[in-house]
């Protein structure tokens, strides 16, 4: 089957008001192993261009929060959503927290994050790793007792790497391979249910 950008995930998020076709990923996460409640307090971490931050909106309501941090500017508008154009690697999150009225720790953490692709496989599944292993740093720091963490990777042999990393962390690891992922992609989420320790 040929490669098709404008696929039916493509126009279903138009038809929706959606930034991108990747909201169905998270949603299909969300519904199998409902992660997102209202009131929440979520961090968003590759969250450009903000489909991940538009379905926390609704699901969280106004009396949550959502912080979506990206290296591009996410010109989207949220009442309940901060975005931040920044590189995770070179901030300090905390003071970025207290700039922006929030109070660590989260209920949530997500992370989309995805290196821009070389088309060398194996630099692009390292690097995608190496930023697994970011955000798996960030949500150990941030996130509460028995808080959720979903983390994009590009499969590769340090899959079963990062589960173990993930299993240290939370009470179970969940892998997913959204339906509305295109076959083509290497693309896996692993999600840690119930964190351990605050």
């Amino acid at each position: 089957m040929s490669y098709n950008p404008k696929d039916h995930y493509f126009k279903k998020a138009k038809e929706q008001n959606f930034v991108a076709r990747s909201v169905f990923k998270l949603e299909e996460i969300d519904q199998k192993l409902k992660i997102i409640h209202a009131n929440q307090k979520i961090l968003d971490l590759g969250a450009s261009p903000g489909s991940w931050s538009q379905y926390c909106s609704k699901k969280i309501g106004p009396q949550g929060r959502i912080l979506g941090v990206d290296l591009t500017s996410i010109p989207l508008k949220l009442s309940n959503a901060t975005f931040i154009q920044a590189d995770l690697r070179d901030i300090n999150l905390e003071e970025i927290f207290q700039q922006n009225g929030f109070n660590s720790p989260f209920d949530v953490v997500l992370s989309d994050m995805a290196p821009k692709t070389t088309g060398i496989r194996i630099t692009d599944q390292t690097r995608s790793f190496e930023l697994c292993e970011i955000a798996l740093d960030v949500a150990k720091k941030f996130l509460k007792k028995d808080g959720h963490f979903v983390c994009k990777l590009f499969h590769s042999d340090e899959f079963a790497t990062l589960r173990d990393l993930m299993k240290k962390e939370f009470n179970r690891v969940e892998i997913v391979k959204p339906d509305s992922t295109r076959k083509i992609s290497k693309e896996i989420f692993l999600i840690g249910i119930k964190k351990h320790s605050a």
